[in-house]
Formats: structure tokens, sequence, C-alpha cells
């Protein structure tokens, strides 16, 4: 069996190069000596904050500076044990980088009260008076937007020291999924018992044999069933935790608390459920293809994940992937593939898997440095999309940093998958042009659909089942085993029963999706790739006006709220426009690879 590599074997060219964050180990522990030494000078501010303008602008400038370096001992440490999560040094320093940073955010709380306090026409004259104040404006802006659910700065100090309470159904959930809960053996396609694991899963509901794949579906929500009154209390605590911050800040809904942090009506997102309800005709024509595709006289709630086309056997060397991601985004400018290239050459990239080497693939922005992607590169087609993806990411973390000051250049997480999505419809357009294989041709169109199906239809889903669990709970009733089964087995039956034997066994899957924890969030992948769909026809057109305004979009950081930078760009999110139009290109390719695949 070939092993993995260690570290040290990895040639250097294809490793990240974090020296442009920090040229050594002990020049982390110099700035980590420094924030200690700044957060020292926070309380000074308490009660004087808004004595003059000259005092704010000192607090905020002394707090960037701070936040700056904060970010880069955090994110050179969380990189180093990506690379190797082995390395206990990294695992020691990242500890107390949160330590630290945990207790020096309680420092500076008194900060929004006094703020408030002063007044809007106040802080407006202080920033006539110091113009630098201007960094910052956005964010008196949304403080006062949100003031009357800010509450006195006691009563904010108690709801932060419950904060750690709050998550206990989250941390009971997160430690019995991934440390306590087993889920037996199943036997593959070779006829060898193996133990069923939720990483092995994936691979095993993908299987072309079917037995092998409806044993591991009914073996992996049979080990959740058994649980299921344990994790339904731990999931319930967590709903009831929300109301409670969202009632006690006083809005009138968990839902609206959670989506009024970005500024987002609810209406967006009851449009996004009803517009997806409205186009479920469209998901079902795509599974019945899918289940004539695979020769199957009834199609399972087990069969939606094996491919129904032959997966190419192609492999891509990095070097053949970046020149495919760069001709796809070409349209994008020239200086946007420039910053791509330095992104290759100089090192921002950490390209091929090693022993204890974090799975899968990331981004992330640092900034007054460059932006950071993790890769586990196998050359795979799927590879490809992931480095499109992952450098969309990058460009818009990259372009952000570079055109706003530090106050405005962390963008919103509605919008962080847009650009990652663009690109990788970018990729798509490419080689659905340039692809002469015809094999390849459908695998790709494939790969389109499933990700569609399982980034929007699927994701609405769940969506729609955290609104109507929050509701109950909002409603004064209890969410129970059952009726959270229950409810989330109709929800299935909506979405698939036109097509699929929805069997029992999925009623439990909610038991199984963390993101539940993490309430009102799943919708952003939806809407993000509804925005991106539109976005990537607009560039492809040729249209300058549009390639401006996204590339403007970029830049923006967050600058303002995320729906209206999204607006800017030509995506308008509070209407169902951008999600039909999306579902609309859906259509368009299911009728394609119907006609491709005849």
């Amino acid at each position: 069996m070939e092993k993995l590599p260690e570290r040290k074997d990895i040639k250097k060219e294809l490793t990240w190069n974090l020296e442009d964050i920090y040229k050594s180990d002990e020049a982390w522990e110099k700035d980590f000596k420094k924030i200690q030494n700044l957060a020292k000078s926070f309380p000074k501010y308490e009660g004087k904050l808004c004595e003059s303008a000259k005092t704010l602008l000192s607090f905020y400038s002394e707090l960037t500076k701070f936040n700056v370096i904060a970010e880069k001992l955090f994110t050179y440490v969380m990189l180093r044990c990506s690379e190797d999560n082995s390395a206990s040094k990294y695992t020691e320093m990242r500890g107390r980088a949160n330590f630290a940073l945990m207790n020096i955010s309680a420092s500076v709380s008194f900060a929004q009260n006094e703020i408030i306090k002063a007044g809007e026409k106040k802080i407006k004259a202080f920033i006539e008076e110091e113009p630098k104040l201007k960094d910052y404006d956005f964010d008196f802006k949304e403080l006062f937007r949100q003031k009357k659910h800010v509450l006195s700065q006691k009563e904010e100090r108690l709801l932060a020291l419950s904060a750690a309470h709050a998550n206990t159904g989250d941390d009971v959930f997160t430690m019995f999924n991934n440390a306590d809960l087993k889920f037996g053996t199943i036997k593959n396609a070779a006829g060898k018992k193996v133990e069923l694991t939720k990483g092995n899963y994936s691979s095993f509901i993908e299987s072309k044999n079917r037995d092998v794949r409806k044993n591991a579906f009914k073996e992996m929500y049979a080990a959740y069933k058994a649980y299921i009154n344990t994790i339904a209390a731990c999931y319930a605590g967590n709903v009831k935790a929300e109301y409670f911050y969202a009632s006690v800040r006083k809005y009138g809904s968990s839902i609206e608390a959670s989506l009024d942090s970005d500024k987002i009506p609810v209406s967006v997102y009851d449009n996004l459920i009803q517009t997806v309800h409205d186009n479920m005709d469209k998901l079902t024509e795509y599974l019945k293809h899918r289940k004539k595709a695979m020769g199957l006289k009834e199609l399972h709630m087990y069969d939606l994940y094996v491919p129904i086309v032959e997966v190419p056997t192609k492999k891509y060397t990095y070097e053949e992937a970046q020149k495919l991601v760069l001709a796809a985004v070409a349209p994008l400018g020239k200086d946007y593939c420039k910053v791509i290239e330095r992104a290759f050459k100089e090192r921002w990239i950490d390209v091929c898997e090693n022993k204890g080497k974090t799975s899968g693939a990331f981004s992330c922005g640092v900034y007054g440095v460059h932006p950071y992607i993790l890769l586990n590169w196998q050359g795979t087609i799927n590879d490809v999309f992931t480095l499109a993806h992952e450098l969309g990411h990058t460009m818009h973390s990259y372009y952000s940093n570079q055109k706003q000051p530090y106050a405005k250049s962390n963008y919103k997480i509605f919008v962080a998958e847009v650009a990652s999505t663009v690109n990788e419809n970018l990729l798509l357009d490419y080689f659905l042009k340039n692809t002469k294989n015809k094999k390849e041709r459908t695998y790709i169109l494939n790969h389109y659909l499933e990700e569609f199906r399982a980034t929007v239809y699927r994701q609405v889903m769940f969506a729609e089942f955290e609104k109507k669990a929050h509701a109950v709970v909002g409603a004064g009733g209890a969410l129970t085993a059952e009726s959270l089964s229950d409810m989330y087995y109709e929800l299935n039956k909506e979405f698939f029963a036109a097509a699929v034997k929805v069997d029992e066994d999925i009623k439990y899957e909610w038991a199984r999706i963390p993101h539940f924890y993490n309430s009102f969030y799943v919708y952003k992948y939806a809407t993000g790739f509804s925005a991106a769909v539109a976005l990537a026809k607009g560039i492809l057109s040729g249209d300058k006006k549009k390639i401006k305004a996204y590339r403007d979009f970029l830049a923006a950081g967050g600058s303002d709220y995320p729906i209206e930078e999204l607006k800017a760009a030509g995506v308008d999110l509070s209407t169902p426009k951008p999600v039909q139009d999306a579902l609309d290109v859906f259509y368009d390719n299911v009728k394609t690879l119907e006609a491709e695949t005849k």
C-alpha cells in the first residue's frame, strides 16, 4: 500500500510560503507579545471614548493595529497546523492565540454602548472633524442601525458570559457525532466486511454496486435512529437558545435576528423557498433522467449520488490545471489573470497531500500579506474545479484587502461563495466549449447538475426544515424526535416523491447535519450559487460594464451590506428573479444532458 509522503518530502515549490507572514516562529512570538501589550491600552478609553474625535480615532487606530496583527498570528498558526496536524508545537501556539484573543475581546466590549450613548449626530460630527474616522463609518452606521437590539453594558456582559453555555447542544452533538457514534460494518463491492464511517460513507453511497450503497444508507441511518432522542434534545436545545437570544434582543423571531446581522429581509429567505417549490418540476425531470440513465425501475434515495455517466480516468497535472483555469477566467481581464499567476509563482498554494495534512481545500486571506490556498491534489477533473473554486475565494479576498481599509475588508458569509462559484461557472463554460471528448463533456454536465442539486435544491430543503423547526419553538411548541423526523420526511417527499421512492430511513437524515447548529446559514449557499450563475452569464457575454461591475464587487469587501453589493454588481436578490434565472439554467443543462446521452 502506497503511503502518504511526510511533509518534509514535499517539493518546496509545491508548498505555500508562510514566511510571507512570519519569517520565523520567533517573529510570531514577538508579535504575540506585542498584542498583549497593545491590549493593555484599551481600558484607558473606557468612559472617555467619545470625549473627542481625537480620542475615538486613537482608540480605533489602536484596535485596528491590534486586529491586523491578531489576524496574522492566528492565520499563521492555523496554516501551520493545517499543513501537518501532528505538529504539536503549532497546536499549542494556536491554543495560546485563541485564549488571548478571547480575553482581549471582552476588554473592548464597552465601546458599542459608549458610541450609541454619544449618538449618531455626534459621531457624524467627529467624522467631519477627523476624516480618518471614515474608515470606520460603516461600522458606526451598522451599530446605530441595530442600536434597538443592543442592551445595557451589564446585560451585554451577561449575554456574553452565557454564550459558552448556549453552545452546549452543538458541543454535545459535535462530540457525539465525531467521537462516540459508530456505524457498524457492511460488505464492500468485493464482498469484504469493512467498518462504515462518516469518512468512507460518501464512497459507498457513490458505489456502482447497488447493494453496497443500499446497505451503507440503511446502516448509516440506523445508527442515528438508535440515538434519535438524544440528538433531538441537542438540536432542540440549540433552537431554544437561538429563540432566547432573539427574544431578549427584541427581535420578532429567530430567523429575523439571524438575517438582520447581514441586513437581509426575511422575504429573501421566503422568496428562495417559494421559487424553488415553483420549479420542482425541473428537479423531477432531472431525477427521471437519472433513473432512466441508471436503468432502474425505481429510483431510491440511496441511488441519488452514484455518477450516472462514466467518471473520466484522465488525470491532470497541476501545471495543466493552472493553464485551464487561466484560460477559463481570461474574460475577467489580464490583471485578474496576473494576480492568479502570482499565486502560482509566489507559492500562495499548498498543493500536495501529505501525512497529517488537513483534508479537503480552503482559501483564507491575510490582510497586508496575500491569501493562501490549501489543496490535496489528486489530478482529477474535480480537482481542477476545486482549484478554480478556491482561486475565486482568493481573488475576492485579494481585491477586498487591496482596495479597502482593514475595517471594511472582510466580506460577509452571504456573498462568500459567489466569487468561487463564478470561477467554477467560467471553467464549466470553457470545458464545454473546448472539450471534444463526449464522455468528458457529459461527465462535466452531470458534475454541474449535481453541484446545482446539492447547492440549491438540497440546501433550500434544509433551509425550509430550519424555518419550520424554529417556528415551532417561536410559537411556544416543543421539538421532539418524532416531530423533527416527520417534518423532515414530509419535506423529502415534497422534493423527491414525484421521481423517487422516498425511503423511510431518510427521515433521520436531519440528525447528521452539523450545519443546523449554525442556524439559518445553509440558505446562503443557494443564494450565492444563484447570484454566481447570473454574474458568470454577464461576464461571458463580454459586456464590459458587467465585467467592471463584478470586479467592483470583488473589491467591495465589507464596505456595504451584502445584498446592496450584489445589487450594484447587477444581481438583485431582493426579488426572486436571480434564483428563477439560475433554475432556468439548470433546466437548460438537464435538456442538454438528455440530448447528449440518448
